[in-house]
């Protein structure tokens, strides 16, 4: 317990570098700290009994972490196919929990208009040879934030959205849309707070997994 807790004061630490140097416009000071995010979270899961599942969906970001470092083009769709597979690792580890059809039933149509409207404004100003991959993989990375929410909860429906806010952030930057100040800032300030929540609402969920869902369910008059 004792580790556990010093590796997430160690993300925490890690994060407040990384944006400490994107604030004052250190590169060298990000390209330190971004890749220690992920490992640190990862490892912190871990210790705390994470699933497998998790844990792979941590490294895979980190992954894309690394990858995004450079501004190449190569780089950059080897990065979103590493956040992509993390999002199949989520998809993946949600199905261990039962769902709740009230929320699913309300959260869909939200997020299917989101994905939606975002992929319709982005996809003119997109580079042609992104157009396709962006669609594919904001509508993966819907689909893990609607899990998140609808079959783990608040906290993890909040980490899955903040997930979407980040990446939309990238997918404008691309498109060549205005900025806010500093957006490199607000790409991992929200990033790393989706991650850490996704953990959070992963680690702090303790229902029954599907079967034995499905198994109540069945015995319910």
């Amino acid at each position: 317990m004792r580790q556990s807790r010093a590796l997430l004061a160690a993300f925490a630490l890690a994060t407040v570098a990384d944006l400490v140097s994107l604030a004052v416009g250190s590169d060298i000071g990000h390209t330190v700290a971004k890749p220690l995010l992920m490992l640190l979270l990862a490892a912190h899961a871990a210790l705390c009994g994470a699933p497998r599942l998790l844990v792979a969906a941590l490294l895979c970001g980190w992954g894309g972490d690394v990858l995004l470092l450079s501004d190449a083009q190569p780089a950059f769709m080897a990065g979103m196919a590493c956040f992509a597979a993390g999002h199949v690792c989520y998809l993946a580890l949600f199905r261990g929990y039962g769902p709740s059809r009230a929320r699913g039933g309300l959260l869909a149509p939200a997020y299917a208009v989101v994905l939606v409207v975002t992929a319709a404004l982005l996809w003119p100003d997109l580079p042609a040879v992104l157009r396709v991959p962006v669609a594919c993989y904001s509508a993966l990375l819907t689909a893990m934030a609607y899990g998140a929410a609808v079959r783990l909860g608040l906290v993890a429906g909040l980490g899955g959205a903040l997930f979407m806010l980040s990446d939309t952030l990238i997918a404008t930057g691309i498109a060549d849309w205005p900025q806010p100040p500093r957006p490199d800032l607000w790409i991992m300030l929200t990033y790393a707070l989706a991650q850490f929540l996704l953990v959070r609402g992963t680690l702090g969920e303790r229902r029954a997994p599907a079967a034995a869902y499905r198994e109540v369910r069945s015995t319910t008059p």
